[in-house]
C-alpha cells in the first residue's frame, strides 16, 4: 500500500477497493500514533489492517456515495470512531453520521490539522481534506479532470469550486483521488489551462476530461 511520508504526517492510500476500484485513505500522526480512515468503501478490512497499531479517532467521508460506504458497518464496528461529513451531505442517513463538518473547520489529530474544504459540485456536501502538503480529494478531481456530475449547473459548481478553492493551493500539494492514481495541484492546472481555452456547450456534464 503505497504510502507518503513527513516528519508528522502520514497518509496511507489502500486500494483499489470493492467492485468500483476505489481508493480509501489512512491519515497518520506519526508522533502520537492517532489516525483518521478517509472514507469506507469495499474491502474495508485492508484498510483496517492499513491501521493496526494507531488509534482511529475518526472516519471521515468525502461525500456520501453508496461505493464509498460499502465498509460501514465493519470499519466503525472495529475502531469505534465517530462518523463525520459536511452538514450539506445529503447522500447519507443522518443516523449514520456522528458529527457534521463546516467549511474551514480544522479536525485535530495529534500535533497535525487537518483543514476541511467544501467543494460542492460531484455532490451537495463534497469535501476535501488538506494536511501539511496532501489533500484527500474524494470525487472532486482527478488527473485529467474533475468528477462525474448528472447537471450542468453541477459541473459549473464543481469547476468554481476547484478553481477557486483549490487551484489557490501550492502546485506541489499531492492530490490524491478517490479512485485512480494520484495527480498535483500544478499538473492539474495545467490541463486546466487547456479546457478554459476552448468553448464548451452549455449542456456540459458527465464524465469531463480537461484535455
Amino acid at each position: 500500500m503505497p504510502a507518503s511520508r513527513g516528519d508528522d504526517v502520514r497518509v496511507v492510500k489502500v486500494g483499489p477497493l470493492g467492485p468500483y476500484d476505489n481508493n480509501g485513505y489512512l491519515i497518520i500522526d506519526v508522533q502520537s500514533g492517532e489516525s483518521v480512515i478517509v472514507d469506507m468503501p469495499g474491502e474495508g478490512g485492508r484498510l483496517l489492517q492499513a491501521a493496526e497499531g494507531t488509534r482511529v479517532t475518526a472516519v471521515v467521508l468525502t461525500h456520501g456515495h453508496p461505493d464509498h460506504l460499502l465498509s460501514y458497518d465493519l470499519i466503525t464496528e472495529a475502531t469505534g470512531a465517530p462518523v463525520l461529513a459536511h452538514e450539506d451531505e445529503d447522500g447519507i442517513a443522518g443516523e449514520l453520521v456522528q458529527r457534521r463538518l463546516v467549511d474551514g473547520e480544522m479536525l485535530i489529530l495529534g500535533r497535525q490539522r487537518l483543514r476541511i474544504i467544501h467543494t460542492p459540485g460531484h455532490t451537495p456536501g463534497s469535501i476535501c481534506l488538506l494536511s501539511d502538503g496532501h489533500l484527500i480529494a474524494g470525487d472532486t478531481l482527478f488527473p485529467g479532470g474533475p468528477g462525474h456530475t448528472d447537471h450542468p449547473e453541477e459541473l459549473q459548481q464543481e469547476i468554481r469550486s476547484i478553481v477557486g478553492r483549490l487551484y489557490v493551493l501550492a502546485d506541489d500539494t499531492v492530490v490524491y483521488p478517490g479512485h485512480g492514481p494520484n495527480t498535483t495541484i500544478g499538473e492539474s492546472k495545467k490541463e486546466y489551462v487547456v479546457f478554459a481555452s476552448r468553448e464548451h456547450p452549455a449542456g456540459l456534464c458527465g464524465d469531463v476530461t480537461w484535455t
